[in-house]
């Protein structure tokens, strides 16, 4: 597929579309947290454990990347337990470490909400170049890693 030919923009256009997507998904984040029973912060930390796969994170290892303390990450692992989303396992290496897994049944329940505005955002891709989608893929790579860091910087709270 040959590229399009794209409308011009600046910098500071671009970080404009960028806040609006972010607002919109913050929105819909909520909405969809709400959808299946759950915070935020919780559905947030649920999507940490299926991206591990069978690489299951530990309790430390989602309060780092959720940006919460152990003690908050125990009562999220709790409510994720109750609602039926995760299961704790014990860390073959470390008994005094648990490791967490998705339940199948919750995965599914989840991707049925998103599929249909991932497919959206398929349909959107088709309109890119391999090459489009390449800069895309290494803008949105790239971005997340230096916003995590600019998290560990400066946002920081304990």
């Amino acid at each position: 597929m040959q590229a399009k030919p794209r409308p011009a923009a600046t910098p500071e256009q671009a970080l404009s579309a960028m806040d609006h997507l972010i607002a919109t998904h913050l929105v819909g984040q909520h909405e969809i947290a709400q959808q299946v029973g759950l915070s935020v912060t919780d559905l947030t930390c649920f999507a940490y454990v299926i991206e591990a796969g069978e690489n299951l994170p530990t309790a430390g290892d989602l309060a780092a990347r959720v940006h919460v303390t152990t003690g908050a990450v125990t009562g999220i692992l709790n409510r994720l337990e109750r609602a039926g989303y995760i299961t704790r396992r014990p860390d073959p290496t470390d008994r005094r470490r648990i490791r967490v897994a998705a339940q199948p049944d919750a995965v599914a329940r989840v991707r049925e909400v998103y599929e249909p505005y991932y497919a959206r955002l398929k349909e959107l891709f088709a309109d890119y170049s391999p090459d489009e989608i390449a800069v895309l893929n290494d803008w949105f790579t790239r971005a997340s890693g230096m916003a995590a860091n600019y998290l560990e910087e400066h946002c920081r709270t304990g």
